[in-house]
């Protein structure tokens, strides 16, 4: 390979020289399928039987109110899934405003944690409705708020995952509470 000499005496390579070492594309496509290739074989290989199990969560059914005796947009407390710290959460009818998620008739009976998903700000109280907008927030600590009507997304704040939604099922007039979509805020399981 010959080499070229610069002004200041150092050598450097020639054009041919750096052909020479470059990889076309086609080499390094085929080069890293194969890496990838392994890395996935090698690692579900570390699983037994190759496959990986899908744990079902088991929640309790808990009677929270009867749809009769909700007043619009009043909000009612209760504890899900169970009465431990960080289980804290609101039932509310939001005036005939469909809600994703909603129950009743007008589909506007939805529940969510108390707990912001920032850092687990108490949101007890904070229940407002602004035209056809009901939402939950602002956190006191870092100004979180979140939009009820749509499964308690994240409409300003430093938060960035949605409210978890409390799962209803209407059996009659009695509202049930059947599971969260979503995890509560300081907790590794919903379920202890």
């Amino acid at each position: 390979m010959k080499m070229a000499v610069e002004r200041n005496g150092a050598e450097k390579d020639d054009a041919a020289g750096h052909i020479r070492c470059m990889m076309s594309r086609r080499k390094f496509l085929m080069t890293g399928g194969v890496a990838a290739l392994s890395v996935s074989t090698i690692s579900l290989s570390l699983f037994p039987g190759g496959t990986v199990q899908a744990e079902v969560v088991e929640y309790p059914r808990k009677r929270i109110a009867r749809l009769s005796q909700l007043k619009n947009d009043v909000p009612v407390d209760f504890n899900y899934p169970d009465d431990a710290p960080g289980s804290s959460a609101m039932l509310v009818k939001m005036g005939g405003i469909r809600a994703g998620g909603g129950i009743g008739p007008q589909e506007d009976v939805v529940a969510f944690s108390y707990l912001c998903t920032h850092q687990g700000g108490a949101l007890e109280g904070l229940y407002r409705v602004v035209g056809d907008h009901r939402v939950l927030g602002q956190c006191p600590m870092h100004l979180s708020t979140f939009d009820l009507t749509r499964h308690g997304i994240v409409v300003s704040g430093q938060a960035y995952e949605s409210l978890p939604q409390i799962l209803l099922e209407l059996d009659g007039d009695d509202i049930h509470a059947v599971g969260i979509m979503g995890l509560l805020y300081g907790r590794h399981r919903n379920v202890m």
